[in-house]
């Protein structure tokens, strides 16, 4: 187990600052070749696709802000509208939304760029956390860096099936050793553009459940950080926020998050949907597949609710 002082360690040993050049802002997709992507394509072997995301449903405490109009002669004032055909065509209609969410956090499926996280008001690749303006946003390593998409191959690791339960238990880490031993009898080995998912089950519990409150959750322990930084991977995803909490480190609250953004430049996604991939990865014996990550192109922000699709 590394103490709080490898932890902290880990923010020099496992930088990849200057890696691929001072200006970079991809980080670990950088990782993900042409060849990589070719790779990725080959792991299609039934064609069957699945989402990873949940659903974004609107609270029920709140208003949705949906107004559907069944045709244009019930819209008040259409027929002062400028374009012509609009005051003179009364069988079509539309409906329309105006949306505002809030997707960090542990609820909504979505990705996270290399400006989320500040260590000593430092950025990904040692980029200061002034560059962050409340107006305009952030003038580096935003979610736009990945307009291109994040299209890899990924590997689901079925934490939960390994140890042979129906999820972990919340405060219980993943560790190496887990991870090994998931490739072992899955099959599969992780190698460099790899896209890792980790299964905790946790999916299970909210599907019967619905989502827990509070920030106890099972995930990724610290000690995966070395292993994900030699594997090459890039991106990281888990069926919870990532971290499992309490992290053992007191003061380190989220080592993973931490470490990954702004020392590795490794994104993260997180609070995926994994039941449909595992039971899909174990009906076709096949636990790698092409995925696809493609973020909206939301200018100067750290992230991006996404759905992920998984490709056999």
């Amino acid at each position: 187990m590394p103490t709080q002082d490898d932890v902290l360690g880990y923010f020099n040993t496992l930088s990849n600052w200057g890696r691929w050049g001072d200006d970079d802002e991809l980080g670990t997709l950088n990782h993900i070749t042409d060849d990589v992507r070719l790779a990725a394509a080959r792991a299609v072997r039934h064609g069957r696709s699945v989402s990873c995301a949940w659903e974004v449903a609107v609270p029920e405490d709140m208003e949705r802000s949906t107004t559907t109009c069944p045709c244009a002669a019930d819209m008040p004032g259409a027929e002062d509208m400028p374009v012509p055909g609009f005051r003179n065509d009364r069988r079509w209609g539309f409906s329309s939304e105006r949306l505002g969410i809030t997707f960090h956090g542990n609820t909504l499926t979505h990705v996270d760029s290399p400006c989320h996280i500040f260590w000593d008001g430092t950025m990904y690749n040692g980029r200061s956390h002034s560059l962050v303006d409340a107006a305009t946003g952030s003038a580096w390593a935003t979610v736009t860096a990945a307009a291109n998409g994040i299209i890899t191959r990924g590997v689901l690791l079925d934490i939960a099936r390994v140890r042979d339960v129906p999820w972990l238990e919340p405060g219980q880490g993943v560790f190496p050793d887990d991870l090994e031993e998931a490739e072992r009898r899955q099959g599969v080995r992780v190698r460099s553009g790899d896209a890792v998912l980790l299964r905790t089950g946790y999916g299970r519990v909210r599907h019967e459940a619905g989502a827990a409150g509070g920030f106890t959750q099972a995930g990724w322990h610290a000690s995966c950080l070395p292993w994900l930084h030699e594997r090459e991977v890039a991106l990281i995803g888990a069926d919870t926020p990532q971290d499992v909490q309490p992290s053992g480190y007191e003061d380190v609250l989220m080592p993973v998050h931490a470490v990954s953004l702004v020392a590795m430049g490794l994104w993260l996604l997180d609070n995926c949907d994994l039941e449909v991939c595992a039971r899909t990865a174990a009906e076709l014996g096949q636990w790698d597949f092409h995925l696809a990550v493609a973020p909206v192109r939301f200018a100067g922000t750290s992230g991006s609710p996404v759905n992920p699709i998984a490709t056999f």
